[in-house]
């Protein structure tokens, strides 16, 4: 199994900009709302225009009110994390060491999604990025999902 994190790399870029009072640009954020795996967990409630309009509000510091609670939630989510950095490191950076090489065929993408904790495509799984949890308590680099170390968690829902 494969796994990506091209979008996350993007959005680290993205928040810590923002975080840092930068401005982002248009044509990153366009690139980002085309992203080919976010593309594929989009629907009639959230689609490219949403994040776009997401994350341009959030980078222009305008006020924002979704359309969808889709729309509100991602917003929430990204806001969230342009305020806690620390607690996005301490998720990004376990998720770069996750190896997933011995758990089959297929792909894991993690993604900055809204609502849904997964979406699974074949034999593609996206996974919500905002819904795994780091080990705050010990401070090891343990994940989960749903209370479940993640490699066990990608391994039981890509089977089910």
């Amino acid at each position: 199994m494969r796994k990506s994190l091209d979008v996350l790399e993007s959005m680290i870029y993205y928040w810590n900009t923002v975080a840092e009072k930068g401005k982002v640009s248009e044509q990153f954020i366009s690139f980002l709302a085309q992203d080919r795996g976010m593309k594929a967990t989009y629907d009639e409630n959230f689609d490219a225009e949403s994040v776009r309009k997401v994350l341009s509000a959030i980078s222009n510091v305008e006020p924002f009110i979704g359309e969808t609670l889709n729309e509100g939630k991602f917003w929430t989510n990204n806001m969230w994390m342009i305020e806690k950095m620390d607690y996005m490191n301490s998720v990004i950076n376990p998720l770069k060491r996750l190896s997933v090489e011995d758990l089959g065929e297929g792909q894991v993408v993690f993604l900055p999604l809204q609502l849904d904790l997964f979406y699974k495509k074949g034999n593609t799984l996206y996974i919500n990025f905002f819904m795994v949890e780091p080990d705050e308590i010990n401070g090891t680099d343990k994940l989960t999902i749903e209370g479940v170390e993640v490699k066990e968690w990608i391994k039981k829902t890509m089977m089910g």
